[in-house]
């Protein structure tokens, strides 16, 4: 028999979950707008992917979504912002393999690491490298890099310590079995115009940065570092094509928020990012930026940050590279 007790405590358990049921996920969510942090100064390759994103988000969602940016202390500031915020959707972040699996093996005390503070909600794009050399190395072939660099030790340049264009070059010469001098600047603008004055001799970095400067002949590339070729640049090979077979090297970018995320509230945030990246001016504009996008949700974006974060892990470990 349902008591009136009984019945006012099922009332109250109703009213404080108010979760479930797609009126929550249709209209109650957003009602204010959503923060999308990102962990770099604007203008980078995070924050135009960021921006690319939230603004076809938005449209799906019916609801604001501002994009933040919150720079600094290895990009880690933006981690621990979202994982401070309160689980209910309106804190978001776009995080990259920096941050998100490559932090953890640099950092021997993190106030947020990932893996525990965060809620993994939906792989966003892949962006691929370009291997290019400058002036000074006359070299046509990433086999003739790969040769050149067993034969005297070569100077690359990347966009900072721990960087993607860093660890890219890691890999590589561990694949490739070669030594070289590293040069970190700060950022890939500066990296490149050494680069393209003759100051140093290969780069590995994203394609947006560097595709000018190949176009017209100042650069030369050699190979793009996906699995598969790089549709806007068919002539470029693989890495694997062009001889270093099982070498691998991309920048990701996913959409996490605060760990203990409402099932409702993550479900329709995975949603709508498959949603938004079936768009076909996202994904033109994706691709513009070197970025293919991704239809991996909660579960599969989750795995693969594990996966990553080992692999990182024994690459880094090997490498013997400290930030602290």
């Amino acid at each position: 028999m349902l008591t009136r007790r009984r019945a006012l405590t099922l009332a109250a358990a109703s009213a404080a979950v108010p979760l479930a049921g797609p009126a929550f996920g249709q209209a109650r969510y957003p009602t204010k707008p959503i923060t999308l942090i990102v962990s770099y100064a604007a203008g980078g390759g995070t924050d135009a992917v960021a921006r690319i994103f939230a603004a076809r988000l938005e449209q799906v969602l019916e609801g604001r979504v501002i994009v933040e940016n919150r720079p600094g202390a290895a990009a880690n500031l933006g981690t621990e912002a979202v994982a401070a915020a309160a689980p209910d959707g309106y804190t978001l972040l776009i995080g990259n393999q920096g941050p998100m699996v490559v932090n953890p093996h640099l950092f021997r005390r993190l106030r947020a690491d990932p893996a525990t503070t965060l809620d993994p909600i939906a792989l966003i794009a892949d962006a691929g490298l370009l291997v290019v050399v400058g002036p000074r190395l006359p070299v046509t072939s990433l086999t003739d890099l790969v040769a050149e660099a067993k034969k005297r030790q070569l100077v690359y340049g990347s966009a900072g310590n721990a960087s993607a264009s860093h660890l890219a070059v890691v890999l590589l010469s561990q694949v490739a079995g070669f030594e070289a001098r590293h040069v970190p600047y700060r950022g890939a603008g500066p990296a490149l115009n050494d680069l393209v004055g003759g100051h140093i001799d290969f780069m590995v970095t994203t394609i947006p940065s560097v595709v000018g400067l190949v176009e017209g002949r100042k650069l030369t590339a050699l190979a793009v570092t996906t699995a598969e070729r790089f549709a806007p640049l068919p002539t470029i090979p693989t890495a694997i094509e062009a001889g270093v077979a099982g070498y691998t090297a991309s920048a990701w970018y996913g959409l996490l928020g605060p760990k203990g995320l409402p099932t409702p509230i993550r479900d329709r945030l995975e949603r709508a990012t498959a949603e938004a990246l079936r768009d076909p001016t996202v994904l033109s504009r994706l691709r513009d930026d070197g970025a293919i996008a991704s239809q991996k949700g909660a579960s599969a974006f989750a795995a693969f940050m594990t996966e990553e974060r080992a692999r990182w892990g024994e690459i880094i470990r090997a490498a013997k590279i400290t930030l602290e």
